[in-house]
């Protein structure tokens, strides 16, 4: 569930900058806190680092509490799970027409947007043009906030960091 929470939030993000000069951001590099919390209140914290390419290229480096990497190249993810030695090979089952959905995003306050998509309603916060953070509830009702910190737009970063090699002694779950 994560991993589609950032799929979903990665293809948001990069597409995210309509009102923010959108046509001048190429890349976004970014600190996340990411935190879920459910219905009884429980928090459940994870942190990393996020690149983006406009091109659609995600990388979503999750550092604790568990390491993992999910990359979102097209359509297509791997989630790499260092700590089960496996990686997870899937598709995105829904396309996401960002270009209709930002043109949705109603601003409601001076920093903060609302837009929707597929029934999901996410908050953004903007401050000095760049995405502080997404709030949202997932199908499963749990409250999910992803602040970014140490925003970085435009930086040079080459496409080998969203190429994964499978290691020989990986399990690979299709789905």
């Amino acid at each position: 569930m994560v991993y589609r929470i950032s799929l979903l939030l990665g293809l948001l993000i990069v597409n995210c900058f309509a009102n923010i000069d959108f046509e001048k951001i190429k890349t976004f590099k970014a600190n996340f806190l990411q935190t879920v919390t459910n219905e009884a209140g429980k928090k459940v914290k994870y942190e990393g680092e996020v690149y983006i390419k406009k091109s659609g290229k995600v990388l979503w480096k999750y550092e604790s509490p568990i390491k993992k990497d999910v990359y979102v190249i097209g359509e297509e993810v791997i989630i790499n799970e260092p700590e089960l030695e496996q990686i997870i090979i899937t598709t995105l089952e829904k396309n996401i027409d960002i270009v209709t959905l930002l043109k949705k995003a109603k601003k409601i306050d001076e920093n903060l947007y609302s837009t929707k998509l597929y029934d999901t309603e996410y908050l953004l916060e903007i401050k000095d043009d760049k995405i502080e953070k997404i709030s949202f509830k997932d199908q499963l009702s749990n409250k999910i906030e992803i602040e970014f910190s140490k925003i970085k737009n435009n930086l040079d970063f080459d496409d080998s960091i969203f190429m994964f090699t499978i290691p020989k002694n990986y399990d690979v779950i299709q789905k």
